[in-house]
């Protein structure tokens, strides 16, 4: 039986540089590759910034190996960007960018919108009201907000049942959040956004596919009217849709 190579796997046991952070035994790469992620959302990596992979390596307590792996992991998501001779470095997003993504979003988002207004049983409507409930309770907590709202786009996509849709939407929102913490939440832009989930719910409660597609795309056409208004000088944002 093939056995993994020993450089690409750390126990919890075994011993490793002074002050570094041992991995769990187990798919290595991919350990590194959600702590590699969860630092670029907190911005403890920032857009821009080139990826010193010797140090990360000791800090990890890894070989380079599964680290390279991780990269190319997070490279197809869009968050690194690799450089020919130069390395991997966090990927910076633009305002073109921003664009793009929500344009992607409203898309499938509406799409899924429609399925669910027309097809989603008894239950499954009960689990988004519950998620929209929890919306109404958190509109002046952003980032409370900001968590269950991401839940229940997720939801309502897992429901409408196309598991491309979801990988999609998946990878777009990763590319969403490079910029949460440098963006200017627009004044008054939670209050619309749950605004905005209320007519949709009504739409899904009333079984009408065509006005909770439009209200999706409209959801998102405001999400980045907001965006674009509260971006900063360096022109990177984010906003909730």
């Amino acid at each position: 039986m093939a056995t993994r190579p020993k450089s690409t796997l750390v126990s919890s046991t075994a011993s490793a540089p002074a002050g570094s952070i041992s991995l769990a035994r187990g798919a290595l790469y991919q350990d590194v590759a959600e702590r590699l992620r969860q630092q670029i959302f907190a911005r403890a990596l920032e857009p821009g910034s080139w990826i010193d992979e010797m140090k990360l390596s000791v800090e990890y307590g890894i070989s380079r190996t599964p680290l390279r792996e991780a990269l190319k992991v997070l490279a197809t998501e869009g968050l690194v960007t690799m450089k020919p001779r130069r390395g991997a470095y966090v990927t910076e997003v633009s305002r073109d960018d921003v664009a793009q993504v929500y344009h992607l979003l409203g898309l499938l988002e509406s799409d899924a919108a429609a399925t669910v207004a027309a097809h989603a049983t008894a239950a499954q409507r009960t689990t988004l009201a519950t998620l929209h409930e929890q919306l109404e309770k958190q509109v002046r907590q952003r980032d409370a907000f900001f968590a269950t709202n991401e839940l229940f786009h997720m939801a309502l996509l897992q429901v409408a049942g196309n598991r491309w849709a979801v990988q999609m939407v998946q990878d777009l929102r990763k590319v969403m959040k490079l910029n949460r913490h440098h963006s200017l939440f627009k004044q008054g832009r939670l209050a619309q956004s749950l605004a905005e989930h209320r007519a949709l719910m009504q739409a899904i409660a009333e079984r009408d596919p065509i006005s909770s597609a439009a209200l999706m795309r409209a959801h998102f056409s405001s999400g980045l009217e907001a965006a674009a208004s509260s971006a900063p000088t360096a022109e990177r944002t984010q906003a909730v849709a």
